[in-house]
């Protein structure tokens, strides 16, 4: 494939995930409070409904990578827009808890079908090996998604409602998403593929490396998710004022887009576990330098947002790069099932571990993340 094709695929698949993302995994953050109040509800149980759908996307994951990998993913991404769709829909006419939950579950299908899991394994099944750079441009294009989402969901909600924004997005799904999709190539079992396969390198215990990524990932979306739940609170128990913690991690979104075009340029040419272990490490030095040394906010969140940019490439392209394009989208639902997990439990535990903790809460996370580094080191790969 020529540059000006994948060029044209990743600006496709990254401009359909931006959609994705701004329309489900971003969308309680704006809408929790308005729909609870208008339900007569907590808004507990609104993020209890959305990690119910993060668990079922877990649940989900090995089935939809096995799909790709049988028959590629364009089809399965179509799909996912008119589930999302579906759910988005089923969500503006919600009339109280149960048909929330039930709207809920329906974007953990469309999710489990349409989010970063799918794209990558659809980018591995059409492009082999060669896919690292498109994921990266992917996760560069969609590392807008909160940019444009929250606030297009926030001017919704506060002109026409939290129900209109719901049908707004669900209509997005269809009149831009899916044409989007529509415009991926189909896949095809190439000769250049399977040659790229048999000579590729790979892990000495792929069984065990696995399990290995399976901790990597969990471990740093427990981390994500939890920074994205709490970090200006968490900030503001280091002895902050409001406005400086929510300054401060306003900066992560653009350290993520940063660190993904630092790897894209830096670190392409490098095994993506070179570019996973500075990842790993990059949150446990922020922690330790915001608690020890007293190294202003803004630096921690600049450091966290930076490995967590480069984690997001990782989870594509090193599954990818230990074991080959064959079964790819199998493999990697099964790697990423257990950060799945952890991302929907995130919010609560560390919500109350803050409570109990203060900022010393943060030692959970950076201990986490090294240990993260500690089982990278322990990866080895062999030429075959």
């Amino acid at each position: 494939m020529i540059r000006s094709p994948r060029f044209g695929l990743t600006l496709t698949l990254g401009s359909a995930q931006t959609l994705s993302w701004a329309s489900s995994y971003y969308l309680p953050a704006i809408l929790a409070v308005p729909i609870a109040q208008e339900l007569g509800i907590s808004t507990g149980w609104v993020f209890g409904a959305f990690s119910a759908a993060l668990l079922l996307t877990a649940m989900l994951g090995p089935s939809v990578g096995r799909w790709i990998d049988r028959q590629g993913g364009r089809g399965v991404l179509m799909a996912s827009n008119g589930v999302m769709a579906l759910g988005l829909g089923i969500m503006a006419v919600s009339q109280g808890l149960p048909s929330l939950i039930l709207a809920w579950l329906v974007m953990g299908i469309g999710m489990a079908m349409g989010l970063y899991d799918a794209a990558f394994a659809t980018l591995g099944r059409l492009l082999g090996r060669q896919a690292r750079a498109s994921i990266t441009g992917v996760t560069l294009v969609a590392g807008f998604a909160s940019t444009v989402g929250w606030p297009l969901t926030a001017w919704l909600e506060n002109e026409l409602g939290w129900r209109t924004a719901c049908g707004v997005w669900a209509m997005l799904h269809i009149l831009i998403g899916l044409p989007l999709n529509t415009r991926l190539p189909k896949a095809t079992d190439s000769a250049a593929q399977q040659d790229d396969d048999k000579s590729a390198p790979s892990p000495e215990r792929p069984r065990l490396a696995m399990m290995l990524l399976a901790y990597v990932f969990a471990a740093g979306w427990f981390v994500s998710t939890a920074m994205a739940a709490h970090l200006p609170r968490l900030l503001q128990e280091t002895g902050v004022s409001l406005s400086v913690a929510v300054a401060a991690a306003a900066l992560v979104g653009p350290a993520q887009v940063a660190a993904r075009v630092g790897e894209f340029a830096l670190l392409r040419h490098l095994h993506p576990l070179v570019a996973a272990r500075v990842a790993t490490t990059l949150h446990p030095l922020g922690a330790a330098l915001l608690t020890a040394v007293g190294m202003p906010a803004a630096g921690f969140a600049l450091l966290h947002g930076a490995g967590n940019g480069m984690m997001t490439i990782a989870s594509g392209t090193l599954p990818l790069a230990l074991f080959g394009p064959k079964g790819f989208g199998r493999r990697q639902g099964l790697i990423i099932a257990p950060a799945r997990a952890s991302q929907a439990l995130a919010p609560l535990l560390f919500g109350l571990l803050i409570e109990q903790s203060g900022a010393s809460a943060l030692w959970l996370t950076a201990l986490l993340m090294l240990g993260a580094t500690l089982v990278l080191l322990c990866i080895r790969v062999t030429s075959q």
